[in-house]
């Protein structure tokens, strides 16, 4: 994983002494740390909201959001964490604010059991059947996914990143990964079971 204290910019400030200039009142402090860091937070927003709207939304909550507690921020984490749990807590409240929102189901179709690797459509139903199926976890269990598989973070950073011991990270991405198995389990691949 990638070191980010002194990424960005030309300027030499750490990202910690960046926060702590921005309540001092430093205008341009918040404008770089974010500029430091844009590119890694969208990520996290995107890979955490349902649609490019969505992870644009939270995103701009979340920039709001640290703006303005800066000033609660604690060192005993890095800022680049801290920020990283922002954007996922704005990103799940997107979330359960649109499923607050009165829907309209669609209509039943019939659509293939299994999606074609080379058929780009295929891909983006997969995408948004996996989806779908992360929204079913409870959040701790989608965090922890969303970091560990999705995101690609050890367990020992993802427990960083979340704020919970290792141990828990473990247990929660073991649970959500037999709820995900199971509702995804239409997409096993019939041909490599053993015939009975």
């Amino acid at each position: 994983m990638a070191e980010w204290g002194k990424v960005g910019g030309d300027d030499s400030r750490t990202d910690e002494e960046l926060l702590s200039a921005h309540v001092s009142g430093d205008r341009d402090a918040f404008g770089i740390l974010i500029t430091r860091h844009q590119g890694h937070l969208w990520a996290v927003a995107r890979r955490t909201s349902h649609t490019g709207e969505d992870a644009a939304d939270a995103l701009q909550d979340a920039l709001l959001n640290a703006h303005r507690m800066a000033h609660r921020f604690r060192a005993d984490s890095k800022v680049s964490s801290w920020l990283h749990r922002i954007v996922v807590n704005a990103s799940l409240d997107r979330i359960r604010r649109n499923k607050s929102r009165l829907t309209v189901p669609l209509p039943e179709f019939d659509v293939g059991q299994y999606a074609d690797p080379r058929d780009h459509h295929g891909d983006i139903d997969l995408s948004m059947s996996i989806g779908r199926a992360l929204d079913t976890l409870p959040p701790e269990q989608r965090d922890a996914i969303v970091a560990v598989d999705i995101e690609g973070y050890s367990v020992a950073e993802a427990a960083a990143l979340l704020g919970v011991p290792s141990g828990t990270i473990k247990s929660r991405c073991a649970r959500g990964r037999s709820k995900l198995a199971v509702v995804l389990g239409h997409l096993r691949d019939t041909a490599d079971e053993p015939t009975p």
